[in-house]
């Protein structure tokens, strides 16, 4: 399904990240992270998602340069996780394939839409970088990605979001900021979903674990 609802907001995030992997390269900073252990630690939010699987396919949404997949192997150990990340920035995918392009089970494409119907899929830090996008705008972009992780997870997918700054404080600008409760009402309503809030784990932020309700059997 088409992302976003102008391809002006791809552009400029594709622009926005390009321009941080070009300059730092595949490491934290170039998705725009401070750091590697922090960058993690969102990971075990996500794929809190999984259960306790050690078998499982995940799409991985805005992958970056794949830095999901480093953590998936110390993570899963000898677990076969089969894996497609997609992004929108070239240069992302150009330096995953670099790093990734021989690990089995494992495809990247450049893309705003997903390849597949995977289990399960994630998004990370996808909402955050809203730049010059007007609030309506981001607002629509935000649904059509969750429209689109909805459409191709057979089982559930997850998204994080930044929490308002602290009161008193002077937040960064150019940044989505959101509670949680629009979003989990949102994904409820929409999808007929579980959802599910996982927060105070250290960051100023908050992850949607969005399940999949079994079909009702017939009568």
């Amino acid at each position: 399904m088409p992302i976003g609802g102008s391809s002006r907001v791809l552009a400029s995030v594709a622009r926005y990240y390009t321009n941080k992997i070009d300059t730092h390269g595949p490491t934290p900073w170039g998705v725009d992270w401070p750091c590697a252990l922090t960058q993690d630690l969102r990971f075990v939010q996500l794929l809190k998602v999984c259960g306790r699987r050690r078998s499982f396919s995940l799409n991985d949404l805005g992958c970056g340069y794949g830095a999901l997949l480093s953590f998936i192997g110390r993570r899963y150990g000898t677990g076969k996780i089969d894996y497609a990340g997609v992004d929108i920035s070239p240069s992302m995918i150009s330096h995953a394939l670099q790093l990734w392009g021989d690990r089995p089970s494992s495809q990247f494409s450049v893309s705003s839409e997903l390849p597949r119907i995977a289990q399960f899929s994630v998004a990370s830090g996808l909402f955050n970088v809203r730049l010059e996008s007007a609030a309506r705008t981001w607002t629509i972009f935000i649904e059509d990605v969750l429209g689109e992780l909805h459409r191709a997870s057979r089982l559930g997918f997850a998204v994080n979001f930044i929490l308002p700054a602290p009161a008193g404080t002077k937040a960064r600008p150019g940044l989505y900021r959101t509670l949680p409760e629009p979003w989990v009402a949102y994904c409820r309503k929409a999808f007929r979903a579980d959802v599910a809030v996982v927060e105070n784990y250290g960051l100023r932020e908050f992850t949607l674990l969005v399940r999949s309700r079994p079909a009702p059997k017939p009568r």
